[in-house]
């Protein structure tokens, strides 16, 4: 579920989901929720849409609906 978070942080800042394939998107953990002290955790984000997309087919039903609910283009 946290890579899903991460795409839809993207999509809710840039408004889509055509993520360079190179993209990496950060996010901070923990702390207190005012910038202060959590951890940073990356994720290729690009690369993990193109995982989706590329494995639509034999994902689950509800898996799609929550990628397309987040603003997935399948193709």
């Amino acid at each position: 579920m946290g890579d899903e978070l991460r795409a839809k942080q993207f999509y809710e800042r840039e408004g889509h989901l055509r993520v360079p394939r190179k993209h990496v998107e950060r996010i901070v953990v923990g702390g207190d929720g005012k910038g202060g002290s959590g951890k940073e955790q990356d994720l290729k984000l690009g690369a993990w849409i193109g995982n989706q997309r590329s494995r639509a087919a034999t994902l689950s039903p509800e898996r799609v609906e929550q990628l397309s609910t987040i603003g997935m283009r399948w193709t």
